[in-house]
């Protein structure tokens, strides 16, 4: 994975953050894992106002999006109001077809170096309470839970019950 290229997202970009998105979420539903992401939920503007407010990062190899990541530096949404102690990443995705095995924690990892590099010291993510593989695999990452966020609206009007999880920096 040494050809593994880390980069800020840009306008040019939103397209291809909407296609990645919409095909983790089709694979996610192809494996029943329902509830998480529907295709079509989010649009370009999602991830214009993200970059306007927050940070949007993309990993690629041989030029392809192998994934990305959304990294926002509050979520009063899922946390409240906080001190400004954590970086909170959201949409943590891959493409399957790109990325290689483990491309997901190395994607992880950056999110963590960046929140390190401004000063911050702990990530916090949010995960659906009932997507147990993906709670799985954010504690085998190092996450602990820390929470419970009951009822979060989402995209489309709906609510959700979210696992808060927290790593330490």
């Amino acid at each position: 994975m040494n050809d593994l290229c880390i980069r800020p997202a840009s306008e040019t970009d939103v397209t291809s953050l909407v296609r990645l998105r919409d095909d983790a979420a089709r694979w996610m539903l192809t494996r029943g894992v329902t509830g998480q992401w529907r295709p079509g939920e989010l649009d370009e503007d999602h991830f214009r106002r993200v970059m306007a407010h927050g940070e949007v990062w993309l990993a690629e190899v041989g030029g392809r999006i192998a994934g990305a990541w959304e990294l926002w530096w509050e979520d009063e949404a899922a946390w409240g109001p906080q001190p400004p102690v954590a970086g909170y990443v959201h949409r943590l995705m891959v493409d399957r077809d790109v990325a290689e095995p483990g491309t997901g924690r190395l994607l992880l990892s950056a999110a963590e170096q960046r929140v390190a590099a401004v000063g911050r010291a702990c990530v916090r993510l949010d995960c659906v309470a009932g997507n147990a593989q993906l709670n799985t695999y954010y504690r085998h990452a190092g996450y602990r839970v820390v929470g419970r966020k009951e009822g979060k609206p989402q995209p489309g009007g709906t609510t959700k019950s979210f696992t808060l999880w927290e790593k330490r920096l």
